[in-house]
């Protein structure tokens, strides 16, 4: 069974290992919505009960469909929201998409500093007004920043925090590995829950999973992580590692990490919309061909293979493969 920890000071009990559900929703493609059903129920069965998605992601439905029979599974959403009438419909889609009268915590999605909260504060009111109301159980912030991690353990109200945070220290947009760690020490000083986000980088680090792992386990005020997974295979691999059950050799190969890439079709219309919402400012626009003007272009080393960009193109010109 899979370890049960508390999520923060005032949290709840729930498994070491989140599900994290970007890997199997429409935004990655890996799977099909069957397929990706299977694995979640596959997850739960094993004693995952915490599962993490987003609005961005598009998969209410099917983690709808793969929470039948598992009404003790914990479901944390997270919305862009940036007014009240926003986040009211935000909230109001996952319940509805979910078909769960409560949420059990609702975030920001991706906060960089103090500044952007501020900004978001109309949709933070509407948070915890509906904690108020037991439509929320918990409320929070996602970040790939430092910054967002020391505003956000200085938020009113914050129950838990997201962090990007791996041991190469991938994907953090405003500083390096120590200011991260130095700003989740801080947080975690708050009595803050957190789980951590893309341990293995992207896919950069998941050639030594192990090694990934045992570095986030490592760090004091992370009490839990968010593994994409999406098949019944690296789950079993996940999970059995983190169980410190013995991992077969079948198994090791048969969920040997391959590289991924985000590929850019060259029917690229260069509008710019994915430069625009990459996080990681991994995208830039370049001339690719003469006469052809600018195209999109990727720096491999900065993505992280979150999708978002993919989600924003009008032409379908770009996934992760």
């Amino acid at each position: 069974m899979v370890q049960q920890v508390k999520l923060g000071w005032n949290g709840p009990m729930v498994s070491e290992v989140c599900f994290g559900s970007l890997a199997v929703s429409p935004l990655q493609g890996r799977v099909t919505f069957e397929e990706g059903v299977d694995v979640m129920r596959y997850a739960f069965e094993r004693g995952v009960n915490i599962i993490d998605t987003a609005e961005i992601y598009a998969n209410y439905d099917q983690i709808k469909a793969a929470l039948q029979n598992f009404p003790e599974v914990r479901v944390i959403s997270k919305s862009y929201a940036v007014t009240a009438q926003e986040m009211v419909q935000s909230i109001e889609k996952a319940r509805k998409g979910l078909n769960r009268d409560v949420i059990d915590y609702f975030m920001l999605h991706e906060q960089e500093s103090a500044l952007t909260l501020k900004g978001h504060h109309e949709a933070w009111e509407e948070l915890l007004k509906a904690k108020e109301k037991g439509m929320i159980r918990g409320i929070g912030i996602s970040t790939h920043a430092v910054a967002g991690v020391r505003g956000g353990a200085l938020q009113p109200g914050l129950d838990v925090i997201h962090p990007i945070i791996n041991k190469a220290g991938l994907g953090i947009i405003d500083g390096s590995l120590q200011d991260m760690l130095e700003a989740i020490a801080f947080a975690a000083e708050m009595g803050l829950g957190m789980y951590a986000m893309k341990i293995f980088g992207g896919g950069h680090l998941a050639k030594a999973p192990e090694e990934a792992i045992d570095f986030v386990r490592s760090i004091p005020g992370i009490q839990g992580m968010a593994l994409g997974m999406s098949t019944r295979e690296e789950v079993d691999f996940n999970l059995n590692y983190i169980e410190g059950k013995p991992i077969s050799e079948d198994l090791r190969q048969t969920v040997k990490y391959r590289e991924r890439k985000l590929y850019i079709a060259d029917w690229c219309q260069g509008c710019g919309r994915c430069v625009e919402i990459c996080p990681q400012g991994a995208l830039s626009m370049s001339v690719q061909r003469e006469g052809c003007g600018e195209q999109a272009e990727v720096d491999p080393a900065s993505c992280v293979l979150c999708g978002y960009c993919g989600r924003v193109c009008p032409h379908f010109c770009l996934k992760i493969v």
